[in-house]
């Protein structure tokens, strides 16, 4: 077997791993990544985030055209899907980005390896990471970066005894690259795979009913916020079942029956062409020979590391969805970046309190740090500003009035605790928020900045103002 060294090998090149690999190679050292798949980028850009939002800003201007032209003047008579296209324009998308990558790796000088990474072997000295392909080879490095991602829960981690066949029964790889828009979808699972998937086929058409175990969608929101979000999913068609658990999946005729337990304990039956699994995602630490070397995971099968990501293992470190926290792109990245820069003795620290959430439906769901409910039960005193998309001039010009902003400060100190947005382009207005709690803005701060005019982003000013009560346009 041929063997080389490195200073740094990362076993996955989701979003944790390539940028990780980036910035080591910035740092000086020399790096090798490893990935299982033909392309780079992971789940992600191949199969995730980017394939998903491609898809959500086709059809979201379909159901524009559909629904919403005609106030603006622009009469469109006999529109269309062409599926095919739309899912061309996706792979094009998905491809110009993982070639980016790959762009990337090069200009960065890193060596890339297709394979399953495994550890070989461990000393406090040096880590052996054995690359099974068609030619296998050892590398020899001082630190491995494990970044390997997670995967899909299937029907039967949670006890339905079915297969995923990609044709009646769907994850989300399937859901992404279906051939014909369907009739009906059940999706198992109000969570963010759910909503933003859910809310694809259903604007493409498809009856989208969602089955959520627990008692309501998206508890990261306070009880208010997510009464506005259900409003608009339900405005557009989607139907939920809260408090529902799905208990049995029968296929008959082509057709997919569903027995579902309610509240009360009765068992309904829901047919529809496809069930849609998006009940979240478990981390992928297959074939890594962990346990052969002792490395620790916790009850939820995640890997155990200490504030620097390092592993009961000199050397070895774990970062992204196999470790504890949010499963989200930027989490993953700002933990790759930290371990190189603490692998290099620099300052390394990732603020999980202003991790970023966002949803990607139409409007938007977007939030950082602490809401209403969690501020009460913790028995905080804090004020409370809102301000309305459609109290805003850009809003109505663009005919987009649906959705807040939610503001929470501490009552003595004034300092913004959380943020809340359910609107157009909340993804994008959330990042004022993030940045101004960052450096531990007050509500006053962000309240008396400067906000250009007519813009979305007045409707973050006027909350700010709305906590002191002092909001112009309210």
């Amino acid at each position: 077997m041929n063997q080389e060294k490195f200073d740094v090998v990362i076993i996955g090149s989701g979003p944790g791993g390539y940028v990780c690999a980036i910035r080591c190679a910035q740092l000086g050292f020399k790096t090798a990544i490893i990935e299982k798949n033909p392309t780079l980028g992971g789940t992600c850009l191949n199969i995730g985030c980017i394939p998903s939002k491609a898809l959500l800003d086709s059809t979201e201007k379909f159901y524009q055209i559909r629904h919403s032209f005609k106030e603006h003047g622009i009469i469109v008579s006999d529109v269309k899907v062409d599926l095919s296209q739309m899912m061309k324009r996706k792979e094009q998308v998905v491809k110009e980005l993982t070639d980016g990558v790959r762009f990337l790796m090069n200009k960065n000088k890193i060596e890339v390896l297709h394979g399953v990474g495994s550890i070989h072997s461990h000393s406090e000295e040096q880590i052996q990471i054995l690359v099974q392909n068609e030619q296998p080879q050892v590398l020899t490095t001082k630190n491995c970066i494990i970044a390997t991602g997670s995967t899909s829960i299937l029907p039967k981690d949670i006890g339905i005894p079915v297969d995923v066949d990609g044709e009646h029964i769907l994850i989300s790889d399937h859901a992404l690259s279906l051939k014909e828009i369907p009739e009906s979808m059940l999706v198992i699972g109000g969570g963010v795979i759910g909503l933003e998937l859910g809310s694809v086929w259903n604007r493409l058409g498809t009856k989208v009913t969602i089955v959520e175990i627990l008692p309501d969608i998206l508890l990261g929101l306070d009880s208010k916020m997510r009464q506005v979000a259900k409003n608009a999913f339900t405005k557009q068609g989607m139907r939920f079942l809260l408090n529902h658990k799905l208990k049995e999946i029968i296929i008959k005729n082509n057709r997919v029956i569903s027995k579902i337990e309610t509240p009360t304990n009765e068992i309904i039956e829901i047919e529809t062409e496809k069930v849609l699994f998006a009940i979240g995602r478990k981390p992928y630490t297959e074939g890594l020979n962990l346990e052969a070397f002792g490395i620790e995971k916790n009850e939820r099968g995640r890997i155990k590391v200490n504030q620097h990501y390092e592993t009961n293992r000199k050397g070895i470190f774990a970062i992204g969805d196999v470790i504890e926290g949010p499963m989200l792109a930027h989490k993953a990245e700002e933990e790759g970046i930290a371990v190189a820069n603490y692998i290099a003795n620099k300052y390394s620290h990732v603020n999980y309190d202003l991790c970023p959430y966002v949803i990607y439906t139409w409007p938007e769901i977007a939030w950082v740090g602490k809401n209403e409910d969690q501020l009460t039960q913790e028995g905080k005193e804090f004020l409370v500003g809102t301000f309305l998309f459609r109290a805003n001039g850009r809003a109505k010009g663009m005919g987009e009035t649906e959705g807040q902003v939610k503001i929470v400060a501490d009552k003595k100190t004034d300092k913004i605790l959380g943020v809340s947005i359910i609107g157009p382009y909340a993804s994008e207005l959330l990042g004022e928020a993030v940045i101004a709690m960052e450096f531990g803005a007050s509500s006053e701060d962000l309240g008396r900045s400067f906000h250009s005019h007519p813009n979305l982003i007045e409707v973050i000013k006027e909350a700010a103002l709305d906590v002191q009560k002092e909001a112009i346009h309210k």
